[in-house]
């Protein structure tokens, strides 16, 4: 059956060249011309959903902020979205709920997170009495006797146990770590993958990626004139290179027509270098899950392998693609291939196989949660809120009881138990020790700092500890070695 006549479109090549930044010039003036913000171009390498539940609190709105300056994607779980929008500002996507009524955690609270940062608490706020009765002094520091708004057993329990169910039923296995959730409906599509078919070598093949029901579909028309044959379509190059040497593959969840298509990636920047190949085979509209190992992909130039190019380095990884080719490799024919319409429907893209999870739960909650009824503890010695704790309705009670609840969730986490927090600087090294003894207190930017790095690091994973800060002034921060259990650091400057 013979095809169509197509001519070859010169404005779809340089679109090609211009989307990928080939030659920079002409991507300059396409961004002086079209006055092109790339905001969002350096949070492609940041992927998958933050969600910090607690945003609008101390050391909930530092988090926010440090998340937003280091590109991640930030969901904000708040009450009153009035409200965190004036203390979070614009740049932050919020979403209105409490974690003390369950039928508000939606599905839609969790549609492509990938970490959770918990920084809810009780409301309690100073109540400065006319008598001097009511003022009293902890290390120096000057307090009130404090009045509880929430009722702890809701907040610090029963809350954290509803947010901890819906985390456990939406987020990714602890293996696993999400690229592409095409069913984000946040993602930007355009502005991260594009066509790059034959036309770049004369052919007449056209393709395209778009969001549609809740998936990326690509889909276009595939021709051999003019000596082409493929289509395919590419990221952009990420920016810094994706590190997935701690993972051992990519999976697709894809549904096909019933054709072979590749999976490529590249650890170089080059436009035209050296790709990874992997071949797969589809069903005719039937679901199926792709597992890629990184030691089966095979190096590639153009079709042609290259054995001299060494193994996929998974550790830079630059750029992803998708590919419907009439060739294999080294001249051979994809046995599956025909001329013409196809569509190849991609649900997510993964890395599987993760040799050291990271904490998926990073959760805030105090120094002194196990010492009420402590025998032998003597009160004069602790910190206000450890001598209160009745007082206050039993609220390092019940945070111990919500710590309990994520330990017991088989989610991957990491429990943070600051001494009393301050609104100092943070420029101090840092105390880390298990066994809830220590007495002290630290900065809520040292904390929220804390919390981003422990999402980062296998080290941080499934540990319980207590922070405080030292006297001395910081210089850097080992925080590897602070989760491995060395105690003293020195901050970065």
């Amino acid at each position: 059956m013979s095809e169509e006549k197509r001519s070859w479109d010169g404005k779809r090549f340089l679109k090609t060249i211009n989307y990928f930044e080939v030659i920079p010039f002409l991507s300059c003036l396409q961004k002086i011309f079209t006055n092109n913000k790339q905001s969002d171009r350096g949070k492609k390498n940041k992927m998958g959903v933050i969600l910090v539940a607690g945003a609008t609190g101390g050391v909930g709105k530092r988090v926010v902020s440090r998340l937003l300056e280091q590109n991640y994607r930030v969901r904000a779980l708040v009450r009153d979205s009035n409200r965190a929008k004036e203390i979070l500002g614009d740049k932050v996507e919020l979403f209105e709920a409490d974690i003390t009524i369950p039928d508000t955690l939606t599905p839609q609270l969790m549609e492509g997170v990938s970490k959770v940062i918990c920084c809810t608490g009780t409301k309690v706020q100073p109540v400065e009495g006319d008598t001097p009765t009511r003022e009293k002094y902890y290390q120096g520091i000057k307090f009130y006797m404090p009045e509880v708004v929430d009722v702890p057993e809701l907040v610090e329990y029963q809350g954290i146990k509803n947010l901890v169910a819906v985390v456990k039923e939406y987020i990714a296995p602890a293996d696993k770590k999400t690229l592409f959730d095409f069913a984000d409906p946040a993602f930007n599509l355009e502005n991260s993958w594009g066509a790059v078919d034959d036309v770049v070598m004369g052919g007449v093949s056209e393709s395209k990626i778009e969001l549609q029901d809740r998936k990326a579909v690509f889909t276009g028309i595939v021709s051999t004139q003019n000596n082409g044959g493929f289509a395919s379509v590419r990221t952009r190059n990420f920016d810094p290179p994706l590190n997935l040497s701690n993972y051992e593959g990519i999976e697709l969840r894809v549904q096909g027509d019933g054709k072979r298509y590749k999976f490529i990636s590249r650890c170089e920047g080059k436009w035209d270098g050296v790709g990874y190949c992997y071949s797969f085979d589809t069903i005719h509209n039937c679901w199926k899950t792709v597992r890629i190992p990184f030691k089966d992909l095979i190096p590639v130039f153009r079709a042609k392998t290259k054995p001299d190019a060494g193994n996929f380095d998974a550790s830079k990884i630059y750029s992803m693609q998708l590919m419907l080719s009439k060739f294999e490799y080294d001249g051979g024919l994809n046995p599956k291939f025909d001329r013409g319409l196809f569509a190849l429907e991609v649900d997510y893209i993964k890395a599987y196989g993760s040799k050291k999870p990271t904490p998926q739960f990073v959760m805030v909650s105090s120094a002194g949660v196990t010492r009420p009824g402590r025998p032998g503890l003597n009160l004069e010695e602790e910190p206000p809120a450890v001598r209160m704790n009745d007082q206050l309705g039993g609220i390092l009670t019940w945070k111990l009881k919500g710590e309990d609840v994520l330990r017991d969730s088989d989610l991957t986490y990491t429990i943070v138990r600051p001494c009393a927090l301050t609104e100092e600087p943070g420029d101090k090294e840092l105390y880390f020790e298990q066994g809830d003894n220590i007495r002290g207190q630290v900065s809520r930017d040292a904390i929220a700092d804390l919390c981003i790095k422990a999402i980062e690091l296998p080290e941080a994973c499934n540990k319980t500890f207590e922070v405080k800060e030292t006297e001395n002034v910081a210089t850097r921060i080992d925080w590897e070695g602070l989760f491995n259990g060395v105690y003293a650091s020195e901050r970065v400057s």
